[in-house]
């Protein structure tokens, strides 16, 4: 069965080198109307000028679309509640900035009543299979096209030769050493010069943190406040989604916070090594965890905690959208009620160390924990729980002679 001709496609365009070429690619292979979708999710790019670039190499329109809000209060706020962490150490920062962007360019796609989506997603890493399962998620009958997969170049060469053969204007004139991926919450950087495990990142590498031995000399303290699990203020200040965590990462860059680098596995099968910058976030973490463990009955905390490992999975291999990732946001939510209060947090040169934290819901009761004398707390009634607990351990004790 022949597959119908597309007629439209929506592109998640850059302005870059890879989706300035998929732009000229798409109109020359599949003869269509092509329609240039770009996302601002706080990546620093500048977008001035960037339509007029697009229809000179062959879009019909651009859309360019604030997500910043709606991808902090949505996606950032929900990882945070969720303590969601992949493999140990990384917050997540692309794998929840790619289900924002592709909701959007569905969303388009409907307005325009295009029946494909494009992106310049590898065939090698996670963002494609983020990418798509949103898309399908959300349309189960849009196509979908990735240049990546089906053209004829072989890298980053090619494609500027290409570009040079078409006038296509960008800047790109050698491969990078490393490729990046910036937005509110963190920076990535793979590939390149990191692809040896055994090599330390370069210094000058790094966008968003001071090195830790070269941070401030002094410490700081900020305390952060939340409601049911949500940071709402910053050292008394009451602030947006956006706001908030821009000061946090600005602070948290300055004494080097919030550098991680791992191999991690892929979601495709293969090791990848990454290195991310995320200090807001990591401050953030720090600090609601902290407030947790005084509102959180225990076994509650530790059910939350066990559910966000498959969170932090989840979103990883992109299933945002999915019905259990659904079931677990909802379950999430309703851990959080009672975490209302403040954590202080001391950062100083790379360290995120908590000293403080209250809550109007506090299950912290110093009578009750208090090595000095008290009334509330008969010391005798503990011999009866551990002999109770012992009962198994004797028993088999006594049986193994």
């Amino acid at each position: 069965m022949t597959e119908r001709k597309i007629k439209k496609i929506v592109l998640a365009y850059s302005g870059g080198l890879d989706t300035s070429v998929m732009l000229r690619w798409l109109r020359e292979e599949y003869g269509c109307e092509v329609v240039c979708y770009c996302a601002d999710v706080g990546q620093g790019e500048e977008l001035a000028g960037l339509e007029e670039k697009a229809r000179a190499t062959g879009a019909s329109k651009l859309y360019v679309e604030d997500l910043r809000r709606e991808f902090v209060e949505e996606y950032v706020w929900t990882a945070v509640k969720a303590n969601a962490v992949y493999e140990g150490v990384y917050l997540l920062g692309t794998s929840l900035a790619r289900p924002v962007i592709a909701k959007r360019q569905i969303e388009i796609a409907r307005r325009e009543g295009a029946d494909a989506v494009a992106h310049g997603a590898t065939g090698k890493g996670n963002d494609q299979v983020r990418f798509e399962l949103t898309y399908y998620a959300l349309e189960p009958d849009i196509r979908v096209v990735a240049p990546w997969r089906e053209w004829e170049f072989k890298g980053r060469s090619d494609l500027i030769a290409y570009a040079r053969e078409h006038d296509i204007p960008v800047t790109a004139t050698a491969e990078k050493p490393y490729s990046t991926d910036r937005n509110l919450m963190h920076v990535s950087y793979e590939g390149g010069i990191l692809e040896d495990p055994w090599a330390e990142p370069p210094a000058d590498i790094f966008q968003m943190t001071s090195a830790p031995e070269s941070a401030k000399a002094e410490a700081e303290y900020v305390t952060v406040e939340f409601e049911r699990g949500i940071p709402v203020g910053l050292n008394g200040e009451q602030l947006g989604a956006v706001e908030l965590l821009e000061k946090l990462n600005h602070i948290g860059g300055e004494h080097g916070v919030g550098r991680v680098d791992l191999v991690e596995n892929r979601f495709v099968g293969m090791k990848s090594r990454g290195v991310y910058e995320t200090p807001g976030v990591t401050i953030l973490q720090a600090a609601h965890r902290a407030l947790e463990s005084i509102t959180l009955d225990r076994e509650v905390l530790r059910l939350r905690d066990r559910l966000s490992l498959k969170f932090a999975e989840s979103v990883y291999y992109g299933f945002w959208f999915a019905p259990e990732s659904e079931l677990m946001r909802k379950i999430i939510d309703e851990t959080q009620d009672a975490v209302t209060g403040e954590a202080r947090v001391k950062l100083y040169r790379g360290n995120t160390t908590v000293v403080g934290r209250r809550s109007p819901h506090t299950l912290y009761r110093e009578r009750l924990a208090t090595f000095e004398a008290d009334t509330v707390y008969n010391q005798r009634d503990a011999e009866g729980f551990i002999k109770l607990n012992a009962l198994r351990l004797r028993t088999k004790a006594a049986t193994s002679d």
